[in-house]
């Protein structure tokens, strides 16, 4: 799909305020409102606006813990890697979790209530997964920058 200026205008308003109304959003970027609906519907439909969603503060909820898991694999295989990544995807502590290159085989970012909960859930989850060796963590003292926006 072929991106003009004004469809990076489109997608860079929807990622600042996702509760813009239609015609609020039309008249920003000059166009009809028919015309403009039919432009995020295309979004839609073609993946690029994945959801529309709040965004919370985790120390607002009571979540004081965060940090970021360097994961090792005992094995690669298919079976044993496909059961980690169900495991993770399936965990509401992990926020993220990225397969990269590099010294460690997966990097996830886990959100917890309190040093406790994250204790559990290594105890209790991560450390009984069949493919992980070790993991080592990063606790976060602060949050500098963090973005869900793509920059058009």
């Amino acid at each position: 799909m072929q991106i003009d200026a004004r469809d990076r205008l489109i997608l860079s308003l929807l990622q600042a305020d996702c509760r813009l109304s239609n015609a609020e959003l039309a008249e920003k970027v000059g166009m009809s409102a028919s015309a403009c609906w039919r432009r995020v519907r295309t979004f839609e439909d073609e993946g690029i606006i994945k959801r529309y969603r709040a965004e919370i503060s985790a120390e607002g909820v009571g979540f004081t813990f965060q940090a970021l898991v360097h994961v090792h694999l005992t094995r690669h295989n298919p079976e044993h890697l496909a059961g980690f990544v169900a495991a993770v995807e399936a965990r509401p502590e992990v926020q993220d979790c990225y397969a990269t290159t590099g010294q460690a085989d997966y990097y996830l970012r886990v959100l917890c209530r309190d040093i406790a909960a994250y204790n559990l859930f290594l105890e209790d989850f991560l450390f009984n997964l069949p493919a992980v060796a070790s993991a080592q963590t990063n606790v976060v003292l602060r949050e500098i920058k963090r973005s869900q926006a793509i920059s058009m």
